[in-house]
């Protein structure tokens, strides 16, 4: 029995029944008023009323989907048309009844799920002719992710790179799949990894992502949520061998999907959440519901909006939009979805299908009906004001985190298998090949085998490669068992008239001398465990820089950025250079920013991006230019001297006047001595590893990183062949990897107790300090030099970074009409990260320090910066140098209060020195803590100093503790996540309510004219000079832990406080347009 009208004169009331199918009774709905008014009491036959003709909505859905919330809270307001009475088929119907007997209505809101019977569906709109909302019929194509890929190509919409693997006996020719080690060919068609592979069916939710063997190989499994999971990482690399499949190009969308909701098409309502492949966490908010937020779509997407709903038929319909790449792709369309818990949507939706049912129905049922027409308003996105400026742009250059020393052998080749190798693969082109694929490898190794096979039969023929460089690129290639481009890789350079000749400017004699390839072998330098704990817990520590942060959204401090950057007005992209310890740096540091879970892999995959264009991050070390080899001969040379070191030597040595050079060569004194003492003590340590290997009790031992004490000796012997030479004289370029080494092991493999590693690190420290920062030049103009061949592209891109800001004002915004729970749906802020190596860190700040950026003489604040820098020994694992710029959009655009620039700088992680050596700065503050006024004379150099109480100890003291324990770092991060606090709130009442808070100077005037040229313009061009306030350093652990009340172990994980602060007013924006500078005067930004 159905029941399908109401009580005649409830003209105005909502109709909505529910099917005897379900608790076998007639049942007034949610969406009806339960109680009467007086005057629908009276019973007076007289004034009764014929009842008005009503439009009968019919939903068939399976309960799960018809009783869920969203449809619920639509349906209910659906109901409020006067008009509009719905009704829904019970499921037992819906499976047991046949289609004559199920009640007829005049619209049909109907869709698949699992177990639905569409087979029945269609048959009853056949039976009935409903209106239909969403077509029934394409809702079997739906099902077919092929046929969905078909129609989509059909209509012109953007869609990944795809081929489909069909396993039908029927059908052989779509069944050719060659698997190869980093790739896939699916009939003809090639797919690198990382690539998708979905299978045919809809219904079938567990699509693979395969990932590359250079990211550590391995897949992504995705499934359909399980609790709080969506997918887990597996280490199998293989594809699935039975099953039909799509086969797609691996979209990059920086960890971040977006799920349209349409409502007929002109209306799309887009919601972000994370990726289900980025580590397969669901991000759940108290309540336990997955956390999404709405954003906006461009004006082509909203065009694909409309695309998709009309050609699948669907009026309600989601479809999955990946952002990747400057495009937009569609990579899934699911037919029938809600948006859940949005109050906003749920009017909208309703709205829009009773408006959509009346306007198809309502003259049948000379219903009189007009359409309510509104336009859309979408009211001006809000901006900060005031005194708080509004953080636009964060651009970070950072150094890889700890890793393995790094190890190098050179040899010079001429056998023709190398020169096949190199033209085989392409080496030709550019004079250079760089071979890190495990399969290109495994060539290198094959050829080596051969010659040594053959050197073995015939000693004295024709091979002229040396057997002891052979049998040791034999070794190495052969360490571990197996190949990871993580681990190893060769070089060959292409000399045509010899590497000897070529380096020695041979003229007279080469073109008698034949051709010759310089291979280089690398390995080592792999990012250690305690390299993952630095840069996680560093981007852990990173959020605390941005605005933002109340709440209890992912249930610790920093959780301003993480909404900024699921709302999708967080605008991140993070590059890496080509080496895997910079790629997994990158991966762990947006492991920790991002608060993800899992392995890095797919996180690497997914959210770094290689950067080898144009030098901007990579730099090849072996091919130097001509001043670094002027640089290099003169360091030699004055290393060489058996003498104490006398005024002319640290004239030549260091006439930047450097205070950590200066503290360097007062300890090396006379630098042969020191090199022999440093010999002396790396043959000690030679003989005691090869002793405690014929130790029973060593057999067996393990050292660091699954070192084993043979590899150990590996290391330290190939030091001590080639660090002295056999004319007696020291390769001082062997001094970093010395240091390195040492440094290692005292660190990390102190447990052996080994006699004299403690001075030897003293030593080769001292030595380092001196050689490492002296390579990339010696005097201000060689070190400029030097830094604009490593660093200018990437200069360029800052400053295009900085510009893009301000063009871009249509992207990464949140929707304002959807914001409910965000209290700043204007601001959106861009980010980027490069992970990078010392030497362009070195050079970029050569550039800082040395390109006119300020005057020294004549700004106190620029001057206390640059002594710090100069007393700074080692740009240590996670060096951070940081620009941050704000804008405050009440003043005028050409003043010079609109923006404002800080420049933040951090050696890094804690390195040795002794208790009270190393220089200290006051770590990062948030800006509110410049609400504090401090009124002094403008440029008192007691400005730049907090003022302490009288029982206060000193703060420099107080924010850099040394450990009281050997130095090392620690194997888990010893940060505990504070939840309900926000760390930027924390951070300003630590800084600004404490006795000692302190505000830098204040200057709104800038200093006098500057014009620069030549190579030091470059630096001016990119900053101006106007100082404003206080700044300071990047982040770092020892301040997140104190402003969070936490005390940090003797030897954990220490970031230096150190830091130098200045504040850079405007940036000029088209400054930096050739190499050669370009000369301007400071304090006009009209003039950019």
């Amino acid at each position: 029995m159905w029941s399908l009208t109401a009580n005649e004169d409830e003209s105005t009331t909502a109709h909505f029944f529910l099917g005897a199918g379900d608790e076998g009774l007639c049942t007034r709905g949610t969406g009806m008023r339960t109680e009467e008014s007086d005057s629908e009491l009276l019973e007076d036959e007289e004034d009764e009323v014929p009842p008005e003709p009503q439009i009968i909505v019919g939903i068939c859905a399976m309960t799960k989907k018809s009783k869920s919330k969203p449809m619920t809270q639509i349906l209910e307001r659906l109901c409020r048309f006067d008009y509009l009475t719905v009704i829904i088929l019970g499921e037992d119907v819906i499976l047991n009844e046949p289609v004559e007997n199920w009640p007829s209505c005049h619209c049909l809101i109907s869709f698949h799920s699992k177990g639905f019977p569409l087979d029945k569906a269609v048959a009853y709109s056949k039976l009935r002719n409903p209106f239909l909302i969403n077509d029934l019929a394409m809702q079997y194509y739906i099902q077919d992710r092929r046929e969905v890929y078909r129609i989509l190509q059909e209509e012109g919409i953007d869609l990944p790179r795809y081929a489909v693997l069909n396993r039908d006996p029927a059908r052989p020719e779509e069944c050719n799949l060659i698997e190869g080690e980093d790739q896939v060919e699916v009939n003809g068609a090639v797919f690198p990894k990382p690539f998708v592979e979905k299978p045919v069916s809809a219904e079938d939710h567990n699509v693979y992502i395969y990932y590359p063997s250079s990211a550590g190989g391995g897949s992504q499994r995705l499934f359909r949520k399980i609790g709080s999971r969506s997918s887990v990482y597996s280490p199998e690399s293989s594809v699935r061998k039975t099953g039909s499949y799509i086969y797609e190009e691996f979209m990059p969308t920086d960890g971040t999907d977006v799920k349209v909701y349409t409502v007929g098409p002109d209306y799309a309502h887009a919601e972000a959440r994370k990726s289900p492949a980025l580590d397969g966490k669901v991000e759940r908010d108290s309540e336990g519901k997955e956390v999404r937020y709405p954003v906006m779509l461009t004006a082509m997407e909203k065009l694909v909006a409309r695309k998709v709903c009309v050609a699948f038929k669907q009026t309600v319909c989601g479809f999955d939009l990946l952002r990747a790449n400057g495009h937009s792709f569609v990579c899934d369309v699911n037919g029938f979805s809600f948006v859940k818990n949005s109050m906003k949507y749920y009017d909208d939706c309703a709205k829009i299908l009773g408006n959509t049912i009346m306007r198809e129905l309502a003259p049948q049922f000379q219903i009189p009906w007009s359409i309510p027409t509104e336009a859309e308003d979408i009211p001006i996105v809000p901006t900060t004001s005031g005194t708080m400026m509004e953080l636009r742009c964060v651009i970070a250059i950072i150094r890889h985190g700890d890793r393995t020393p790094k190890q190098k052998m050179k040899m010079e080749v001429t056998h023709p298998r190398f020169f096949t190798l190199f033209e085989k693969h392409g080496g030709y082109k550019t004079g250079k090949l760089k071979l890190k694929r495990p399969e290109q490898l495994q060539e290198v190794l094959d050829i080596t085998r051969l010659l040594l096979a053959e050197l073995e039969k015939e000693p004295s023929g024709e091979i002229e490669e040396k057997t002891g460089k052979l049998e040791q690129l034999k070794s190495v290639l052969e360490m571990y068992g197996h190949f990871s481009g993580i681990n190893r890789k060769v070089q060959l350079t292409y000399y045509p008239h010899g590497v000897k000749a070529s380096n020695e400017g041979q003229d007279s004699q080469r073109e008698a001398l034949a051709p010759s390839l310089l291979l280089v072998l690398k390995w080592g330098g792999e990012l250690t465990p305690d390299g993952r704990v630095q840069a996680e817990e560093l981007g852990r520590a990173f959020r605390c820089m941005y605005p933002g942060g109340q709440g209890d959204y992912a249930g610790f401090p920093g959780c301003g950025l993480l909404r900024l950057h699921s709302t999708f007005r967080h605008d991140l992209k993070i590059y890496a250079s080509d080496e895997g310890r910079v790629q997994m740096t990158a991966a762990a540091f947006a492991k920790g920013l991002l608060a993800l879970e899992g392995e890095l892999t797919p996180i690497l995959v997914q959210m770094v991006k290689s950067a080898n264009m144009n030098g901007l991050l990579d730099s090849d070390g072996d091919s130097l230019s001509s001043c670094q080899h002027r640089v290099k001969a003169r360091l030699h040379h004055i290393l060489q001297q058996d003498a104490p070191f006398g005024p002319e030597d640290y004239d030549q040595l260091a006439p930047t006047g450097s205070t950590s050079l200066l503290n360097s060569m007062t300890i090396i004194q006379n630098p042969v001595k020191v090199c022999d003492q440093v010999f002396a003590l790396i043959e000690n340590l030679t003989h005691q590893i090869r002793n405690r290997m014929q130790d029973p009790k060593s057999v067996d031992l393990q050292l660091y990183h699954s070192e084993t004490l043979e590899l150990m000796l590996q290391r330290w012997s190939k030091l001590e062949r080639d660090f002295r030479q056999k004319s007696g004289r020291y390769d001082i370029s062997k001094i970093p990897d010395i240091y390195d080494c040492v440094k290692y092991d005292v660190q990390h493999n102190g447990s052996l107790g080994l006699q004299g590693t403690a001075e030897l690190l003293r030593l080769s420290k001292a030595l380092a300090d001196v050689v490492i920062p002296q390579e990339y030049g010696i005097s201000r103009e060689e070190k400029l030099e030097i830094a604009v061949g490593f660093c200018l592209p990437l200069l360029r891109k800052i400053l295009l970074d900085l510009q893009r800001t301000h063009e871009d004002e249509s992207v990464n915004k949140l929707h304002p009409l959807y914001s409910r729970g965000v209290l700043s749906p204007g601001r959106h802020v861009r980010t980027r990260l490069y992970f990078t190596s010392e030497s362009h860190v070195h050079s970029l700040l050569s550039v800082f320090r040395y390109g006119g950026l300020l005057d020294e003489t004549q700004d106190a604040q620029w001057q206390r910066a640059l002594a710090y820098l100069s007393a700074i020994s080692e740009l240590n694992y996670m060096t951070q140098i940081v620009i941050m710029l704000y804008e405050d959009n009440t003043r005028d655009p050409l003043s010079e209060e609109r923006f404002h620039v800080e420049l933040h700088f951090s050696p890094g992680v804690k390195g040795f020195e002794e208790e009270g050596s190393a220089p200290t700065g006051y770590g990062f503050r948030p800006a509110s803590s410049e609400n504090e006024e401090i009124k002094t004379d403008e440029g008192s150099t007691e400005n730049l100093y907090p003022r302490k109480a009288p029982d206060e100890p000193d703060r420099a003291l107080q924010t850099s503790p040394q450990p009281s324990e050997g130095p090392g770092l620690p194997r888990r991060s010893p940060l505990i996540r504070n939840r309900k606090a926000g760390s930027m709130e924390v951070l300003s009442e630590t800084s600004s309510s404490k006795p000692g808070g302190y505000r830098l100077f204040s200057s709104s005037r800038p200093p006098a004219e500057m014009k620069q040229s030549g190579l030091g313009s470059q630096c001016t061009g990119l900053f101006s000079t106007t100082v404003l306030g206080g700044s300071s350093s990047a982040p770092n652990l020892q301040d997140y832990a104190r402003s969070h009340g936490k005390k940090l172990p003797p030897a954990s994980l220490k970031h230096r406080d150190g830091s130098f602060h200045v504040v850079l007013a405007y940036l000029w924006q088209n400054c930096l347009r050739e190499a050669g500078g370009v000369e301007m005067s400071a304090g006009d930004p009209r003039e950019a």
